[in-house]
């Protein structure tokens, strides 16, 4: 859809069609691709970043404002609630303002309530303000997509996807690594300090390059009641998988939140069909690849989020890695995507995405399964194997998935087609956690005890049982003080191995998971941007 025309808002008031194909470098700085692409990373990083550098700083936090484990908690929670909710009606603002003036509300935003936090005294103050991190990280996401979408002719958008899937990549898996350096060597506040500048020069380049490209049918209204339908759907989704560890899944508050989803969800269906410019058209599912698209989005999360969350605690309890330490052992992980994700959108431009999407999946689910074999005394040369693997086969699925998504969706509606891409992931992100913590969960409840009666240890009461389940749950031993060496040691032994065989089996799952993603992945197709470059679309 690159033949779509768009009007430019953003010059001095030159309202002139411009048609994506004539984008050229003789416009000078503003609206040249690659420096927006450049712009668009920057602000892109930050929300990225945020996703994982935040969680090595927690255990400072918690010190330094006497916060409880479930402060910690919410101080995760507040932020991928908030970005998971309001995703696809912050597109949809995007899309009816327009995607420039979105983003540099977007960064301010994130950027002020970074350095906010960092001036917090009180846990309060952090979890209110990482709730306006997460709403306005989710102002800038999809709007930096819908800036790539409009700014690219379509034979060099799956590059510019590949390097923002690089960049995103890149920012999530280096985020412990970053984070380490800065709490061991400044202080926690300086995790959230470091967004102030980053936050800076984003707007700085964005005032000076970007270029507001609307669609001439862009929406004119809004679509209210879906919005409230759609972001209340979302909030007892994401909320009922959030709490589900702590209720229980079967328990009838996670069932009611459930319940609740399922009707919001119906409700906002119906409501889309009667209403004159629906937030979500839904005939926009009516396309086969996009819709398949979004499933793998989520599939790809469930697998990568989920093992990952047990791989931290793997490699810093059961290894007795440093935070740093154990981030540089996933530098194959975020090499591979560095390197994979541009590698991918070349790819995926001269083939199509089906054989990409399919054999990224195939890797994944490999890798997974690799990691399900690791043990205690497994050495850094084989983790590293199944990490790059990893990185190699989630390359290809985060590129080629959103330019599947993005690219199937009329050019007016690439800010929705952006939340969808990103709240399918934060979805996957919160079912891969939840449901892989399960299965974690119940194969720890069901092998400590004997486990721990094997070892000939003292007898624990139920409730005790429960505290050292919760703490073998991260890998941690549940050694009292003042216990005897030998016996500290067998306990050790016993929790090691109870957390291995637990994460075995969660990593099975992701690894079935990621299997059924290759089917899904053979239902995509090129963008019907792809197949209506114009003939000067390649002057960049």
């Amino acid at each position: 859809m690159t033949s779509q025309t768009t009007v430019d808002k953003t010059g001095s008031g030159d309202k002139t069609p411009v048609v994506p194909s004539d984008r050229t470098t003789d416009r000078g700085l503003r609206g040249h691709p690659w420096l927006t692409l450049i712009t668009v990373a920057v602000g892109v990083m930050m929300v990225a970043l945020d996703g994982t550098i935040v969680a090595i700083a927690n255990p400072a936090i918690a010190t330094d404002l006497g916060a409880t484990f479930a402060d910690v908690q919410w101080i995760t929670n507040a932020y991928f609630l908030a970005l998971a909710v309001t995703l696809i009606t912050a597109g949809k603002l995007g899309d009816r303002f327009g995607h420039r003036q979105t983003f540099l509300i977007g960064v301010v935003g994130f950027a002020a309530a970074s350095g906010v936090i960092g001036l917090s005294s009180s846990i309060g103050m952090v979890i209110t303000f990482r709730v306006f991190q997460g709403l306005f990280g989710a102002l800038l996401m999809p709007a930096a997509l819908g800036l790539l979408r409009a700014t690219f002719p379509a034979e060099k958008l799956n590059m510019a996807i590949g390097i923002w899937g690089m960049v995103i990549g890149a920012s999530t898996a280096g985020g412990p690594i970053l984070g380490g350096v800065l709490v061991e060597n400044v202080n926690w506040q300086s995790v959230f300090f470091i967004n102030v500048p980053v936050g800076i020069l984003a707007v700085v380049l964005g005032i000076v390059i970007l270029t507001d490209h609307r669609a001439e049918n862009a929406p004119r209204s809004f679509d209210v009641l879906g919005i409230g339908l759609l972001s209340g759907a979302m909030f007892c989704l994401v909320w009922a998988l959030i709490k589900a560890p702590e209720w229980g899944w079967g328990a009838g508050m996670t069932w009611t939140f459930l319940g609740i989803a399922v009707l919001g969800f119906a409700l906002f269906a119906l409501w889309e069909t009667k209403v004159k410019e629906p937030l979500i058209p839904l005939a926009l599912f009516r396309s086969v690849p996009l819709s398949a698209g979004v499933v793998l989005m989520v599939l790809m999360a469930i697998a990568f989020m989920g093992g990952l969350f047990f791989v931290t605690f793997y490699l810093q309890n059961v290894h007795g890695m440093s935070p740093i330490d154990a981030g540089l052992h996933l530098l194959p992980l975020t090499g591979m995507m560095i390197v994979g994700s541009p590698l991918a959108g070349a790819m995926i431009t001269k083939v199509g995405p089906r054989i990409p999407l399919a054999g990224g999946m195939a890797c994944t689910a490999i890798a997974m399964y690799g990691m399900s074999t690791l043990e205690k005394g497994t050495g850094s040369g084989v983790m590293s194997i199944w990490f790059a693997l990893l990185g190699l086969g989630l390359a290809p699925v985060m590129v080629g998935a959103t330019e599947v998504i993005v690219g199937n969706a009329p050019m007016e509606l690439s800010g929705v087609a952006g939340g969808l891409q990103q709240a399918a992931m934060q979805i996957g992100g919160s079912l891969g956690t939840a449901v892989l913590g399960a299965v974690m969960a119940s194969k720890v409840d069901n092998d400590l005890a004997g486990n721990w009666a094997d070892a000939k240890l003292p007898p624990l009461s139920e409730a005790q049982l429960h505290q050292a389940s919760e703490a073998v749950q991260v890998g941690a031993a549940p050694v009292p003080p003042d216990t005897p060496a030998p016996i500290a040691e067998k306990i050790t032994d016993v929790a090691h191995d109870t957390f291995i065989s637990g994460m075995s089996l969660a990593s099975l799952v992701a690894a079935g998971v990621a299997a059924a993603a290759v089917l899904v992945a053979f239902l995509t197709k090129r963008g019907a941007n792809a197949d209506a470059a114009g003939p000067g679309a390649g002057h960049i």
